[in-house]
């Protein structure tokens, strides 16, 4: 994609993106990706934009996580010549791990890592479908800091604005880079 098409593509992409109301709960809408995914043309516009940010940062390391992040860091890793990592919850991963426990709305949950998933000269970025809250992500770059690997940023489909996970990735990051594709205010 060329620079003059790229400020277009967030758009149509947007087009693709399904507002199913009251799920999982009620007054919540939630933004489903299915479709976009299923469109082969846009999940490549869709990992071009994600890699943009990154091409020139040295990532050698692209984390995924669980789920729908599996899906985009591959895309991600291929592109920027990197490896994939995924980060999962408890008990999915075969190997010994490291975890980190970390914030919900209502509670706390645990995420995992392989013990030999990444070393001190990795240069990683963070790819996710949704930043809400920032809670996940900020769970991940805490794992990512116990190997002193270096955090160049998060990458995610949609940043649901209106929640402040930004500010909240922000505070614990110490400035990392946060780029999203399409941001609902």
């Amino acid at each position: 994609r060329t620079r003059e098409t790229a400020a277009v593509i967030p758009a149509e992409l947007a087009l693709l993106v399904r507002d199913v109301p009251d799920f999982p709960k009620p007054g919540i809408v939630f933004r489903d990706l299915t479709p976009l995914f299923a469109n082969a043309e846009a999940m490549r516009c869709l990992a071009d934009a994600l890699c943009e940010p990154w091409n020139d940062a040295g990532c050698t390391k692209v984390v995924g996580i669980e789920a729908r992040g599996f899906l985009l860091a591959p895309l991600v890793a291929e592109r920027l010549g990197a490896g994939v990592v995924p980060v999962r919850k408890v008990g999915k991963l075969p190997f010994t791990t490291r975890r980190v426990d970390y914030a919900l709305e209502y509670g706390t949950d645990t995420l995992e890592i392989h013990s030999d998933a990444l070393a001190a000269d990795d240069v990683v970025v963070v790819i996710d479908d949704v930043l809400a809250t920032g809670g996940t992500a900020a769970g991940v770059a805490a794992l990512v800091g116990t190997f002193s690997a270096r955090l160049a940023g998060f990458g995610f489909a949609i940043e649901l604005g209106f929640i402040g996970g930004r500010a909240a990735l922000d505070r614990v990051t110490a400035g990392a880079a946060v780029r999203s594709v399409l941001t609902y205010p």
